[in-house]
Parts: structure tokens; sequence; C-alpha cells
């Protein structure tokens, strides 16, 4: 009877703890709840679908300081749960950064400009987190967005870091020669519809003959070219743009400064020429944007260098005040020799302006994650940039079709429309170019082309290139290297602004020959071996 028992209880023991081990076995391989995500059992590998439950996350968004609080907001929270406390400063945004840091008072995410040197040391200090497990893990959508930029935009330890804004290349012009449509209309009428680019010596006649003909306008002194002093890099990006030069000179292998490409100085003599001829505004070098912007809505200026877009203001008071084609269209002037499919006015970088960080001390960076990967999905983009479907927009034959009142709002008064609505408000993880359905993510600023708009595609969309792969090759801050960057970069600019405006080509070269040897004594050479460096460690890193 004993031995029986006993077999009894060992029986019952055996049973007891199989039925336990299935019971914890069986709960191991359930997904948790206990978090904030909710499980998705129709999706393979257990990813879990997005929550939707309450949460505020502080962002520092360099851009913008005004609340979170409009129709598009609201609908972003309601869809994701997510409420965007925003933090912005009144003053400059990149003491404010540096304070952050320095402090350790961070927000849960930050919006960088993507070149500052900023984003380096943030991910030196670990103030901000790798990305890649998250990515992995909640982004299905920010890994088929972003494609080979996720790629292109790791730091040289291979993480990523943050995320780009406003990426991929948009095949979108950028500087060119802006000229009145009217007046390029009557003194070289095969030009004035675009299509076929000025040579230099074309350009320089079209100056002449403006000047001939056109003394005055309007009782006032014309001027047939000028330039915006405070924006040097549209002034010789679009010189550069017409010689085909880069933000480099690529020779056997390493990088030099630009101004090292033997055509540079062909073009500052090209400058210089059309400024002893009386062709180029005296004050070119010192005009503020505000007086430049004046002067162009004169309709007293033929030509003026610089973005289409730039000239927004002021061709606005042109079309008002003397019709359409009276505004400043682009064209493409084209360099001797120099191929016209290979100028190079439209450098754009594929990785973006911004970048966007989330913090260590961001405490639910999974959900954050999944908040992201809403904004830069297809849904998230059109949210952003469209507004809510049924109010502002609909669908038809599978195409987003913007509503009339909501185009016309936003040529109303686009600042008011965007404040009123959020519409193009909160730019955050924006793609370039079309969606799925071949309709533009930008919806106001892509959607309707004006004619000045068009003019520029047709005559400057062949000189786009990529500028990623030279992006951010500068020595790191405080190092002896940017010192010496930083002086060169003023020799250079006060040396070019010289040799433009000398009374003779002869003192013009010999400027430009000093400035070289200038740049030497300043350390030159050293610079140019960390862009070497950087760029080789870069192409080795992308491939």
């Amino acid at each position: 009877m004993n031995a029986k028992k006993w077999m009894l209880s060992l029986l019952t023991a055996v049973m007891l703890i199989s039925l336990l081990s299935a019971c914890a076995s069986n709960s191991s391989n359930k997904p948790s709840n206990t978090g904030t995500d909710k499980p998705n059992s129709g999706t393979e590998g257990g990813t879990k679908e997005p929550s939707t439950d309450p949460i505020k996350i502080t962002f520092f968004d360099k851009n913008t300081g005004d609340k979170f609080d409009n129709a598009i907001a609201k609908e972003i929270t309601k869809r994701t749960g997510v409420t965007i406390e925003i933090q912005q400063p009144t003053g400059n945004p990149t003491e404010k950064l540096n304070l952050m840091l320095a402090s350790e008072d961070l927000p849960d995410m930050i919006m960088f400009d993507r070149s500052s040197d900023l984003v380096a040391k943030y991910i030196e200090a670990k103030a901000i987190v790798p990305l890649n497990d998250l990515i992995s893990q909640y982004g299905p959508d920010v890994t088929t967005m972003y494609g080979d930029v996720l790629n292109k935009t790791r730091y040289k330890d291979g993480n990523n870091y943050y995320l780009s804004n406003w990426y991929g290349l948009e095949h979108e012009p950028v500087f060119g020669f802006n000229m009145r449509k009217d007046i390029v209309k009557e003194l070289a009428p095969d030009k004035a519809e675009g299509g076929v680019p000025f040579t230099q010596s074309e350009f320089k006649q079209l100056l002449v003959d403006f000047k001939a003909k056109y003394p005055q306008i309007d009782g006032k002194n014309s001027i047939a070219l000028t330039m915006d002093g405070e924006n040097w890099g549209g002034t010789m990006g679009t010189f550069k743009g017409m010689f085909g030069l880069s933000g480099y000179y690529e020779h056997d292998g390493k990088l030099q400064y630009d101004v090292k490409d033997p055509k540079y100085k062909d073009m500052i003599l090209y400058m210089n020429d059309l400024y002893r001829s009386g062709l180029m505004d005296k004050e070119w070098a010192i005009n503020k944007r505000q007086v430049w912007e004046q002067k162009i809505a004169t309709g007293t200026i033929l030509s003026s260098t610089g973005a289409y877009w730039d000239l927004g203001n002021s061709n606005t008071i042109l079309k008002k005040d003397k019709g359409e084609e009276s505004q400043l269209f682009a064209y493409k002037v084209v360099a001797d020799g120099v191929d016209p499919a290979k100028t190079t006015f439209g450098g754009r970088s594929s990785l973006g302006w911004d970048a966007i960080a989330i913090t260590k001390k961001n405490k639910n960076p999974e959900r954050t994650m999944q908040f992201i990967n809403f904004l830069a999905s297809e849904e998230g983009q059109y949210l952003l940039m469209w507004g809510i479907e049924g109010t502002h927009w609909d669908m038809k034959d599978g195409k987003h079709v913007p509503r009339p009142e909501t185009l016309q709002a936003f040529k109303d008064d686009w600042a008011a429309y965007t404040k009123e609505t959020g519409i193009r408000k909160w730019t955050w993880f924006i793609k370039n170019g079309p969606g799925a359905d071949g309709t533009p993510y930008d919806l106001p600023g892509r959607y309707e082309r004006s004619p000045i708009d068009k003019m520029a595609i047709k005559n400057l969309s062949d000189t786009i290139y990529d500028t990623a792969i030279y992006d951010g090759l500068n020595p790191q801050g405080g190092t002896p290297e940017a010192l010496n960057e930083q002086k060169i970069n003023d020799i250079t600019k006060q040396a070019l602004t010289k040799a433009i405006m000398a009374p003779s080509a002869e003192e013009s070269s010999s400027i430009f020959d000093k400035m070289l040897s200038d740049m030497k004594a300043a350390g030159d050479e050293k610079v140019e071996a960390v862009y070497s460096s950087n760029y080789a460690a870069r192409k080795e890193l992308w491939n």
C-alpha cells in the first residue's frame, strides 16, 4: 500500500510539473501586452502595430516655435496618440543647442542643420541614440521610403543617428541668370522662350545692348546685372554654374579648393570684364538683400544671379506694375568650351537639409520611432503636406486631387493658410519628389507651377547634380585645420571681390594669383588633406 501511494504521488507530481512547464512555455511565446504596443496577429514575425495611447513628446524644432494645435496637428495626434510639445528659442537655435548639450537639458527629439558640426558633437557626447535597431523593429516605412539614404547618412561608426529631412534628389533647378523676359524678347528674341542657352559672349552682348537702348528707365539709371551682396553663395554659384565648376576641384583623386580649378580664374576674369564694361552694378558686393529686392522691383534691372525663387517678392511687384513678362525668368548661360549639359547651376544634396534625432533623455524611443514611421510613410507625407482627405483633398481615380479652395488659399496667403491649417507647417521627415501615384508630396510648392517655375525647369533641369558625396567634409570644429580653413575662407572672399572689381584684367589676374599664394601660406594643403581623407573615408563607408 505504501508503495502504491508513493507511485501515485510521484505520477501526480510529474503531471503537475509538465502542466506548469507547458503553461510557462505558452506564456513566453505570446507577445507582451505590458508595453505601449499592441500585438498585430496578422503580421509575420510578431511585429507590433503602433499604439495610439496618449503620449507627449518634446521636440526642439529649429524652424518653428508655434504650438502643435492646428488641424493637421490634431489629426496627427488622433492617428498616433502623440502630442508634440514644440521647443524653439526666440534667439539663435545654434546657441540653444550648444547650451542644451552642455547642460544635458535635452528634449525627446531634436532637429539640427544636417551640415552643422553640432550633429557630430551630439553623437560623440552620446546625447543622441543610434536608430538602427529602432528602425529595424519599428520603422518599416522609414526603411522603404529612405532606401539608400540610410546607408549614406551613417556616421563613421556605421550607425544612423538621425533621419534626413527634405531628402531625395529633387530634379529641380537652383541657380540661373534671371532676366526680364520682355526685354530678352525684344533684344534676343530667339532666346526668350527658353530651351536655347546663351553663350558667354551672347550674354555680354545682351547686357551691352540693354544699356545702349535703355540707359534710363522711368527716369532712373538702369543696371544690366546686379547681385544680392548678402548671398555670396548664390552669386558665385551662378557664375560657377556656367563654367561647370563644383564645390571642390578633384585632381589626381584628391580634393582641392575650387579656386584651383583652371576654369575658376577664367570665370573671375569674365566677371571682371563685365564689371569694367559698366555692365555690373557697382554696389553689387554691398547690396543688402532688401536693397537688392527694391532695385529689381523698380523695373530698372535687366538681370540678376541666384535661385529663381529668390526673386519672388520683386517679381510680385513687377507683375503688378508692369505685367507678367516684366518679371525675371531663369535662363542658362554657358561659358566657352563648356558642354551645356555639363553646366552645374543645380547642385543639390539628396541627403536633405535637416537632421532629426532621438535624444538619450527620451523615455519612449520605441514609441517615438513608431510616430516617426507614420510621418515618414506615404500616409504621413500626404497628411503633412496636403492636409486631410475629404477636407483639403480627395482621392479620384487613384490620385490625390487638391480641392480648388485649398490651392486658392495658398495663392492668396500661403503663410496665413499654413498657420491656420497646419498644411506644410510641420515639415518633418519630408521626401522630395512624387508619391506612389505620381503627385508631388509638396502640394503648394510643386503641384501647380508658375510660368517662372516652368521656364527654370525648361532651361536648367539638365544642370542638376548630387552634392551629397561632398557634404560635410570640413575639418572638425576647434581643430587647427578648422582655424586654417576659416582664415582661407576670409582670404578668398576678400580677394575674389577685389579681383572682380579690379580696374584692369592684368590687376585682376595678379590679385587672383596672390590669393593662391596667401592660401598656401595659410595652410591650404593641410585643409585639403582633411578634405581628401574624409572624402576617401566616405566613399569607403558608402561602398
